[in-house]
């Protein structure tokens, strides 16, 4: 696969994105004889791939973790489906950057951040160094982070470990136990890592050590608001409504979809992508969206003062 078969399945319309998606969960549950499951985070991705799924196998289990870093409104909704595995991790997020560090700008950065702290001090030019220098040669330019460099001496730890610590660990530690294999509802065009995976492997990854089927691959965002607005699935109350409007896409004006109020609801206090947010970031609409959770993630989880070091308002 490379980046037009994507662009091709992309502009695909949504009544083929359904069947092809469709295709891949059958695909993967007659491999697995029916050993399969939904990784379900309660998000409208999650939500989508679920019904997809149960359309065709109703008794099909979902599997939750619940970390305690979701968002009260999606903890409920998520619990609230039916045969939905409720699963912790061992570590509660206060332990994990105590333990580990905060997860700032991306997976990438912070781990390379984590892999210089550790290094540099003895002297070794790692791979995390030389990404944060700018000088690293075998990878591809968005590999190199020198615009992170700062990050190295940050008064406080830095870590690409919180996600494999609270949500992959359990899951794989559910998956072994009752023999589940897989599937989530991730989108390659959610980040270059996804998409490079998909490029790769495509939706299902059969012959692996974590085997893993990721059928809504090539869906975009606007794909899964279609969706949700034209079968009228329920959705959670963090997102608000789904809404109409038109914007202006040269050459041309187009109708898009979007939510009245959160778009992503992935875990409260991640600080992944912070810098990319529009104004006000998720910090500042937590703040009047949920101000009790909203205090005890700038005081007692200590976000406040990473933030501050990253000149980003909250």
């Amino acid at each position: 696969m490379n980046n037009e078969d994507l662009k091709t399945m992309q502009a695909w319309p949504l009544e083929r994105k359904v069947r092809v998606s469709q295709l891949r969960i059958m695909e993967w549950y007659q491999y697995w004889n029916g050993q399969v499951c939904v990784s379900y985070s309660g998000g409208k991705d999650s939500s989508v791939l679920l019904d997809l799924a149960r359309h065709i196998y109703p008794e099909l289990p979902a599997v939750f973790v619940d970390t305690g870093l979701e968002y009260p409104e999606i903890r409920r909704f998520a619990l609230s489906q039916d045969n939905v595995f409720r699963i912790k991790s061992k570590l509660r997020f206060d332990e994990v950057i105590e333990k580990y560090g905060y997860p700032v700008i991306s997976k990438r950065v912070a781990g390379a951040v984590e892999e210089a702290k550790r290094n540099l001090p003895l002297g070794k030019i790692t791979t995390g160094v030389q990404q944060l220098m700018g000088t690293y040669q075998e990878g591809r330019s968005w590999f190199n982070f020198p615009k992170w460099y700062f990050l190295i001496d940050a008064p406080f730890k830095i870590s690409d470990r919180c996600c494999d610590v609270m949500k992959k660990a359990p899951l794989k530690a559910f998956h072994q136990t009752h023999g589940f294999q897989p599937m989530v509802g991730t989108l390659a065009e959610e980040g270059m890592q996804r998409k490079t995976n998909w490029y790769k492997y495509g939706c299902n990854i059969f012959d692996s050590q974590y085997p893993i089927s990721r059928p809504l691959s090539f869906w975009r965002n606007q794909d899964i608001l279609a969706y949700l607005k034209q079968t009228g699935l329920p959705f959670c109350s963090v997102y608000g409504e789904i809404v109409e409007e038109a914007q202006m896409s040269m050459p041309f004006m187009e109708r898009k979809l979007h939510t009245t109020k959160g778009d992503r609801t992935g875990c409260m206090y991640c600080m992944f992508g912070i810098h990319l947010d529009q104004s006000p970031n998720r910090f500042e609409r937590m703040k009047h969206s949920h101000p009790k959770q909203y205090r005890y993630c700038m005081d007692q989880l200590g976000c406040g003062k990473v933030l501050d070091f990253l000149q980003i308002p909250y």
